[in-house]
């Protein structure tokens, strides 16, 4: 049986059976939301369930007209699918849309899709498309449209196709492809996915950022190379490290609403000095994000402050395939040198919460709480000189910003508080990201995801293309197999905490804290709010006339 998320049918079982759980105080209001909507129950829908009104109805309905200027990082455009930042999905939202896409409230809802069923065991997804959406070419948006972005996310073979990560049981191991009969085109509106085992990532997987639409002829190309999308938009140009303009495309019917006339997108550099100086200056009405203590300076200065509490953090990780980083003892020598409350203290100005060396915040619904992590400098010590690496010089790597520069010289001055020879190289965003994925010590950031097996899956799956750690495990994968098809958070959390043990006793990676974010914005400017996973979809935005 199968139940439609627009309201009118009954909504799962499953779903009933976690409202249960909510009101009897066994999970959390934003963990119902996910689990409940990712099945397929609308927002609405969830939010009645529970006897409460919807969040969404806090976003003001803007007037028509003006234009907006946001601080952000302006990178390469390239094949959707390969996407590694937001800032890509930023820029490219206003022409390629998504089928679905993630509030900041926990819910899922439909952007492409008008509506999606989940069967009992989640084997089987089946997609209802919005009627009447065009592409701006005027080709009808269908289901081969679907199919085909569904196919292209599947193949392996793209270098950088972190979506074949998060279509999971959909690609056959064999092929490297979307399995023979996992993709179904029902009709010009339906698309039916089935796939072998229960997997609960996938209505998450397909709301992330490298997830954009592109039209079914389309697929692997660079958006800049043809302008064509959904979205009410056109990229008017586009100077990487400059900035970016969106026009509204008055050749477009676009199907929904947007209200602003054009957005620039303004890259003011890494520095958070240079993002505060520039918004006295008067060059832009909205930050990307705002980090350490320039949250309370742009307070005192009488923008808008919004915040979110997320499971976004800094990756400081060891790569295995370098030396002497695959000796497990050389990484257990290393966690066991460093504090993370003051990594937490220093590298976030103490906004956020400590880590524990594993990839699974505690808002994540399966989280597992473990024992505390232990710190011995003198136990560290020993242990490196025992694994003969005493004289090593771990030089690690991070990017010129504050956050991961600020947070990687917490970890190197506690190394050296050990008596391990540590030294710092901090590079230029130009530098840091021509070879960003082959440093042996580095840092990178990490977005929030909605569930702890989403972030397994794309960064410690071995061989998946956001694995930077080089960290395999065959017992890990196996487990990992297992968690993706477990509903029940309480059942998944006896997996997760075996999962998270493993990461602990491997000394996988730093994972030293969770984040809190932060964005600002002028008075006037609306639905600016901060989104967990710093999305920023221009067709809700707006000013005040």
């Amino acid at each position: 049986m199968t139940h439609h998320s627009g309201g009118t049918r009954t909504t799962h079982p499953v779903a009933e059976m976690y409202a249960r759980e909510y009101k009897a105080g066994q999970m959390s209001r934003r963990e119902f939301l996910v689990r409940s909507t990712a099945l397929g129950v609308s927002a609405a829908a969830a939010y009645s369930m529970i006897g409460l009104k919807p969040a969404m109805a806090q976003r003001v309905t803007p007037p028509t007209g003006g234009s907006l200027r946001i601080q952000m990082q302006i990178l390469a455009l390239k094949d959707p699918r390969t996407y590694d930042w937001s800032q890509l999905g930023n820029v490219s939202r206003g022409l390629l849309e998504y089928l679905i896409e993630y509030n900041s409230d926990g819910s899922f809802s439909g952007i492409l899709l008008e509506g999606w069923e989940a069967n009992a065991d989640a084997t089987q997804y089946t997609l209802k498309l919005r009627p009447g959406v065009k592409w701006n070419n005027g080709d009808d948006f269908t289901a081969e449209d679907v199919a085909a972005n569904f196919v292209g996310w599947c193949d392996t073979t793209v270098e950088g196709n972190s979506m074949a990560a998060r279509m999971g049981g959909l690609v056959d191991s064999e092929t490297g492809q979307a399995r023979d009969g996992g993709v179904v085109v029902v009709d010009p509106l339906t698309v039916q996915i089935n796939l072998p085992a229960p997997d609960i990532t996938l209505v998450p997987g397909m709301a992330d950022y490298p997830g954009a639409i592109q039209h079914r002829d389309l697929i692997g190309t660079n958006p800049l190379d043809h302008g064509v999308g959904t979205g009410a938009y056109k990229i008017a140009d586009h100077q990487v490290g400059i900035s970016c303009r969106l026009e509204r495309n008055t050749d477009h019917a676009y199907w929904g609403d947007t209200y602003l006339d054009d957005i620039t997108f303004v890259d003011l550099g890494t520095d958070p000095a240079a993002w505060f100086a520039g918004a006295e200056a008067g060059e832009f009405d909205m930050t990307y994000e705002t980090v350490g203590e320039f949250v309370d300076l742009f307070t005192a200065v009488g923008w808008t402050e919004s915040a979110v509490t997320t499971g976004a953090t800094v990756v400081v990780r060891p790569n295995q395939l370098n030396a002497p980083y695959e000796n497990v003892e050389v990484r257990r020598a290393m966690l066991e040198a460093v504090d993370l409350s003051v990594v937490l203290e220093l590298g976030m100005n103490g906004q956020g919460t400590v880590g524990e060396n594993h990839h699974v915040c505690p808002i994540h619904p399966e989280y597992a709480e473990l024992p505390p992590m232990v710190v011995d400098k003198a136990a560290a010590q020993a242990r490196l000189a025992a694994a003969g690496h005493a004289d090593h010089d771990f030089t690690l790597v991070s990017l010129d910003d504050g956050l991961g520069r600020f947070t990687c010289d917490a970890i190197a001055a506690q190394m050296r508080d050990a008596g391990m020879t540590v030294t710092r190289e901090v590079l230029p965003g130009s530098t840091f990201w021509n070879d960003w994925l082959n440093y042996p010590f580095s840092a990178t950031e990490w977005n929030h995801r909605e569930l702890g097996v989403q972030i397994l899956n794309l960064a410690y799956r071995s061989g998946v293309a956001w694995n930077e750690t080089g960290f395999s495990n065959a017992e890990f994968d196996s487990l990992l197999d297992e968690a993706n098809g477990i509903q029940d958070a309480d059942a998944r959390r006896v997996v997760m905490e075996r999962l998270q043990k493993i990461m602990q006793e491997e000394a996988v990676t730093f994972i030293p804290f969770w984040r809190s974010l932060f964005r600002h914005y002028r008075e006037g400017v609306l639905n600016a709010d901060m989104h967990p996973k710093f999305e920023i979809n221009v067709h809700h935005l707006g000013v005040a006339s």
